[in-house]
């Protein structure tokens, strides 16, 4: 159910009250957050995919508000000069005051404006800001904290800018969208200093929760039993948490990513967030149906010429009977599920071995970790498999050579002399190389820390070592993706459209960037109904499993049964065939408007008249909130996605959720699948959201 409007529990001083019809053109969005054009976890990839939906709204009023980060602005920002006349001033008077403050273009889709404040060149102004925070609010900084002491100097810094826009001969009306804690003190100053801004504060994650699920505590079952400033006084995050606390109850709005979140945060932040915006992304669609399958045969081709040189030697297994599953994001090894992934991996290659399946599981850890360096065996595996490449391709070209010339003449080439001793001497040296006397490697790196190594020390204790015997295989690459890499030279997106299922059985995960960024690409993925993806997909689809969506209970189920479950979820999926696979892959395809954007901005506003005039109403950008001068209550215009056409309704029937596997198709694995015929069936189902008429006032968007 949608939460409802709760008013903020301080007040709007400091605000005119604006007319309650006003043009765009007439107000300035600032949205300040930590990570613009500055990467470094989810809420970069929240603002990179809004900021065009968000653009085309709010025009040449929008700007985003980050720090300076030179080695990002160098490839990411283009610099000119500010647009707006009373920026522009602003911006000025800054620098002409000690500081150092740039405008540009963010050269991503949308190419939004951003203002990048450079925080190390304000940094002698650190111990006076801080005594000012400790007198205005009591909140202490220590000095060893460089990421809190980087959020005092952003603060008071995106202050000034605010303070300085709206002291303007004409200030147009200016909302600020703070994103975290880290940009949160900015919030606080605005309204300690009564500027006339609306201000909104958006958590995707509370401190505190992070925390205390990092440290295996029951953190659901007892979230409203915690003592939060003594749980944040243990972890040595107290200040952080004033900071995050004072944003949320200063906030004009306070908003969060899910509904599980919006539970958290009203235990731990001791406020109930006015209104929950889900997390989207910008979904294209091919014009072919089938398109997307053919990059997803494309990148896996890629995979598994990167498994042939780390396998060398032990490639005792068939390519084409091998599944890509794979784990991606922050190293936090309970919080995301790593621990029970690995287990669920053991019981896997169990049952696989004992039910003598003929498929290979290859599971990769994408998670980043302090290494020194790439794995010697590692680089020697890729250089390898080059090797045996360049000498299949001259062994090709001088058999080519005399088949033409034998061919020229008129007659047929006798085999036996196509290949000579020097062809065979070249082709025996190269199967020689391939002899390897080790199992192939599980982690891709040196790690610096390997005997403590959450991942590697599980691998230790399962006893998954690749070797031949069994048919999971684990692979750990504890670096972030690149297509410069000289091992697996891909992006993220290429490695995730070539795998075949994306596991996130998180334990903390407020919304969940990586599955739906897998729903998107027609990539079938298992999260957790502890996940805020988790529970908007329980909430929109009928039948989540059948869409190759997998659902795993970590609510109600304790860790064993939860890994029970999981590797449940994961032997169906290797008992299915391809072209099940392939179906699935459609249906999973099919969900991405739901996740898109656009969609998400789609909702029901109503608006009743408020007692007080100066309360701000919702108005949706992009599913981001921004206000007017009426209290609206938020309704989403909610459907769910029906089970598929060709899924019975009722679970009594013998038929499957997905088609049934049949003996037949053991030997017609290339059999042809009509995508058009199996997208009309489940049109017949599926309905598109929709928006209910307005009361009182319509709002176009």
């Amino acid at each position: 159910m949608p939460l409802a409007r709760s008013l903020s529990v301080t007040s709007l001083s400091g605000l005119e009250e604006w007319d309650e019809e006003f043009d765009l053109e007439d107000a300035i969005l600032f949205e300040i957050a930590w990570e613009v054009a500055n990467k470094v976890g989810g809420i970069y990839t929240v603002i990179q995919t809004k900021a065009r939906l968000t653009s085309e709204e709010w025009g040449e009023n929008y700007f985003l508000v980050g720090p300076y980060v030179e080695s990002n602005v160098r490839t990411q920002v283009e610099l000119i000069e500010p647009t707006n006349p009373a920026l522009k001033r602003t911006i000025d008077k800054m620098n002409s005051s000690g500081c150092k403050v740039y405008f540009g273009r963010w050269l991503i889709e949308g190419s939004p404006y951003v203002v990048l404040i450079d925080i190390a060149f304000t940094a002698w102004s650190l111990d006076s800001w801080k005594s000012e925070l400790w007198e205005l609010c009591s909140i202490g900084v220590p000095w060893f904290d460089r990421e809190a002491n980087d959020a005092v100097l952003f603060g008071f810094l995106t202050a000034w800018l605010l303070g300085e826009v709206t002291q303007c001969e004409q200030p147009a009306h200016v909302v600020a969208h703070f994103h975290e804690w880290l940009a949160g003190l900015g919030l606080v100053l605005c309204r300690q200093r009564q500027l006339p801004v609306a201000t909104i504060f958006t958590t995707h994650a509370t401190l505190l929760g992070r925390y205390l699920c990092a440290g295996n505590v029951d953190f659901y079952n007892k979230l409203a039993e915690f003592n939060v400033d003594k749980e944040a006084g243990d972890r040595q995050i107290y200040h952080r948490y004033c900071l995050e606390r004072a944003a949320a109850h200063c906030a004009h709005v306070f908003t969060t990513v899910s509904q599980i979140t919006a539970i958290e945060a009203e235990h731990l932040l001791k406020r109930k967030p006015d209104i929950v915006t889900p997390n989207g992304l910008n979904v294209k669609k091919f014009s072919a149906m089938h398109e997307f399958q053919n990059l997803h045969a494309q990148s896996k081709s890629r995979i598994q010429e990167f498994v042939r040189g780390h396998f060398y030697g032990h490639l005792d297994f068939n390519l084409d009977k091998c599944l890509f599953l794979f784990i991606a994001g922050r190293y936090e090894f309970s919080n995301k599920g790593a621990d029970i992934f690995l287990e669920a991996l053991a019981r896997l290659n169990y049952l696989l071995r004992v039910n003598h399946s003929d498929v290979t599981v290859i599971a990769f850890f994408i998670m980043p970790a302090r290494t020194n360096n790439f794995n010697v065996e590692t680089l020697k595996g890729q250089a390898v498999r080059k090797q045996l490449w360049d000498t299949a391709q001259t062994v090709k070209e001088r058999f080519g050579k005399k088949l033409y010339e034998s061919l020229l003449v008129g007659q047929l080439p006798d085999v036996s002399k196509m290949l000579d001793k020097e062809d065979f001497t070249i082709m025996k040296r190269a199967i020689f190389a391939t002899q390897r006397q080790c199992q192939p490697p599980i982690c891709t790196h040196n790690m610096l820390e390997d005997s403590s190594d959450p991942i590697l020390n599980c691998v230790r204790r399962i006893g998954l070592f690749n070797s031949s015997a069994d048919r999971v295989k684990i692979i750990f690459h504890p670096e972030f993706l690149s297509s410069t890499s000289p091992l697996l030279p891909m992006d993220y997106e290429e490695f995730v459209r070539g795998c075949h299922l994306g596991v996130f059985p998180s334990y903390y995960e407020p919304w969940g960037y990586t599955p739906a960024e897998c729903t998107v690409m027609g990539i079938p993925s298992i999260s957790t109904n502890l996940s805020g993806f988790g529970c908007f997909m329980e909430e929109h689809i009928a039948d989540p499993t059948a869409y190759g969506i997998y659902i795993l209970d970590r609510r109600c189920r304790g860790v064993d049964e939860s890994c029970n479950q999981l590797t449940s979820f994961l032997f169906q999926f290797c008992k299915q065939s391809r072209r099940q696979r392939i179906i699935q892959r459609n249906r999973t395809e099919r969900l991405s408007d739901l996740l898109d954007w656009r969609y998400l901005g789609r909702v029901m506003l109503q608006t009743p008249r408020p007692s007080l005039s100066l309360l701000f109403s919702f108005l949706i950008r992009g599913g981001t909130i921004y206000y007017r001068n009426l209290c609206f209550f938020f309704y989403t215009a909610g459907f769910r996605y029906p089970r598929p056409a060709s899924v019975p309704p009722s679970p009594a029937l013998s038929r499957h959720s997905s088609p049934h596997h049949s003996e037949a198709e053991d030997n017609e694995d290339d059999e042809r699948y009509d995508e058009d015929l199996e997208a009309e069936k489940d049109k017949v189902n599926i309905r598109q959201p929709y928006t209910l008429p307005m009361k009182n006032k319509s709002i176009n968007f």
